[in-house]
């Protein structure tokens, strides 16, 4: 889950949809097990590709349902390797035709690093995306962060900031004044803000006073 963080917020449910893959033997594998071996083996359009079919199956209602306002959000991450993929956008819209989500259900997570990686392509994906009612968010902002300026050619909805400067927040003068700037230019630029890796009591009230919209972590709910 993604709840606000100011108390009495009221906003529509938000969560993330997480990916699990079963072995042969029906263990469990975590994504940085067989994520990178998915990358380097140049299936991750194919994996993202099912993820998306199955979220817009499963969990996103649709306009033709007679729904037009979205009951809650959910996220599902894409890899670079995916983003820079010809023939995935042109799949992605295809089912979004087919679907016709309601607006406002459905957000696409993009990592920062791949989004400047890859930034004129990210401009053009994320913009035909949100033309089709899909939320973005820009995962593990920060990591990468060399200027803010490119963020002006991205239609982002949410800006998450990474977990390495959430986790010491409370404690760190320097983390706290990468997670003040990030809030910040966020809200000079309209978007809303989502701490990762929220574990403690005392780092969300941190993020409270600083002003941060959002946060996601373990304190706030595990994955089920």
């Amino acid at each position: 889950p993604i709840v606000a963080v100011t108390d009495g917020t009221r906003v529509r449910p938000h969560f993330e949809v997480l990916l699990r893959l079963r072995d042969e033997e029906g263990r469990e594998v975590m994504p940085p097990e067989f994520i990178p071996a998915a990358e380097r083996y140049n299936v991750m359009p194919l994996l993202d590709r099912w993820v998306l079919e199955q979220v817009l199956e499963q969990l996103v209602p649709t306009r033709r349902d007679g729904r037009d306002e979205a009951p809650y959000t959910v996220a599902v991450n894409l890899s670079g390797t995916t983003l820079s993929d010809p023939g995935f956008i042109e799949s992605l819209v295809e089912m979004l035709e087919r679907r016709d989500p309601v607006p406002g259900v459905l957000c696409l997570e993009i990592t920062e690093t791949a989004a400047i990686a890859n930034l004129a392509t990210a401009s053009y994906v994320m913009r035909e995306l949100a033309s089709r009612g899909c939320l973005l968010a820009l995962d593990d902002f920060g990591s990468g962060l060399s200027s803010f300026n490119y963020l002006r050619t991205l239609p982002v909805h949410y800006l998450k900031i990474d977990g390495q400067f959430v986790r010491n927040v409370a404690d760190d003068p320097v983390d706290k004044s990468v997670v003040e700037a990030i809030v910040q230019v966020g809200r000079a630029m309209g978007v809303e803000t989502i701490a990762e890796c929220v574990e403690t009591r005392a780092v969300l009230d941190t993020l409270r006073e600083i002003g941060v919209g959002f946060a996601q972590g373990w304190l706030l709910g595990e994955p089920r």
